[in-house]
């Protein structure tokens, strides 16, 4: 491959598209060092090109979930801060698929909370962190008591998706 990741994720045709981010996985499976490069392009001007390397890194992570582990600790110093919902599903996904230690878990959860404490929150990462804290409720790290004032909180977000998403897992924490 003679293109860098960061012109193959520039190279992605509609801006909604995940581009040409297949052949970026590709490499990195094919060789774990390049993740790396593939990381510092999260830290680039063009949010379509953040979109598309958080999302090449959490599918890398479905395959390898190993190989993020050396990243789980720059992910929450470096990106916790950002903004950008796709950053942040994203995150929360990796969350999900990854063995993160105590201390990891702790800042893991500790970000994850404060994104539901409100309905103001994208619908995608509402979604996906939902997920994340009741598979931390099912290993025991969260509360039902915690998960569930989380949930009822959602189900006054404004879309109808989280709203039977939280509900749904409502009832999956009063059948525990």
């Amino acid at each position: 491959m003679t293109k860098t990741f960061l012109a193959l994720l520039a190279d992605g045709g509609k801006t909604n598209s995940l581009g040409r981010s297949g052949e970026v996985i590709s490499a990195v499976l094919q060789d774990r060092t390049k993740l790396s490069e593939l990381y510092d392009c999260l830290f680039v001007d063009d949010a379509w090109v953040r979109m598309r390397a958080i999302d090449a890194i959490e599918k890398i992570g479905r395959v390898k979930p190993e190989w993020l582990l050396p990243y789980i600790d720059k992910i929450q110093s470096e990106l916790h801060s950002f903004t950008q919902p796709s950053i942040q599903w994203h995150i929360a996904q990796i969350y999900r698929e990854t063995d993160l230690n105590k201390n990891q878990k702790t800042n893991a959860i500790f970000w994850l909370k404060h994104l539901l404490k409100t309905t103001d929150v994208d619908w995608i990462v509402s979604v996906n962190v939902m997920k994340t804290i009741m598979k931390f409720t099912n290993d025991g790290t969260i509360s039902g008591e915690e998960a569930t004032s989380l949930f009822k909180t959602q189900q006054g977000h404004k879309s109808k998706t989280v709203k039977r998403i939280a509900s749904k897992l409502l009832i999956e924490l009063q059948t525990k």
